[in-house]
């Protein structure tokens, strides 16, 4: 029966993807990047992780959620690394995004109504054209099909 409790958890990869709902490949990516520490490997070259890889990994898959690209997350990581919560320097990425997804929505926003105008003009014997350009190709006019 063991009783040392001060040795780290060796968690096999299956543990860890199963934990953390992600692929291997996506944990062997991550270690390839950075984002995740090289793990400590067995005799015959398996990997064995420590408990903190599950929290990191969950870290990473939540600030992928919200928009973050991997090298935003990984400077994100890097100063939690330090022992300094993340906070200051996700709170300019997060604005940054907001600010793309607002302007975004805005251009979407303006494409439905262009869309709507659209669609509301189509009712009826004469169709109106798009701008620029012509709707219907230039034969269809001539043959009264609209445009």
């Amino acid at each position: 029966m063991r009783t040392d409790t001060t040795a780290p958890a060796a968690l096999t990869m299956s543990q860890v993807t199963s934990r953390a709902g992600v692929r291997p490949d996506t944990v062997r990516y991550y270690e390839r990047i950075g984002l995740l520490p090289v793990p400590a490997r067995t005799t015959g070259a398996h990997r064995r992780y420590d408990e903190a890889v599950i929290d990191r990994l969950r870290f990473i898959r939540g600030t992928q959620r919200l928009g973050l690209t991997l090298t935003e997350i990984g400077d994100l990581l890097s100063v939690r690394d330090t022992g300094v919560c993340p906070c200051e320097p996700a709170e300019t990425m997060l604005g940054r995004h907001l600010a793309e997804i607002d302007a975004e929505m805005a251009r979407l926003g303006a494409l439905r109504a262009e869309l709507s105008s659209m669609l509301s003009g189509m009712s009826g014997e004469k169709c109106a054209d798009p701008l620029p350009g012509a709707w219907c190709p230039p034969d269809c006019e001539s043959t009264g099909g609209g445009g």
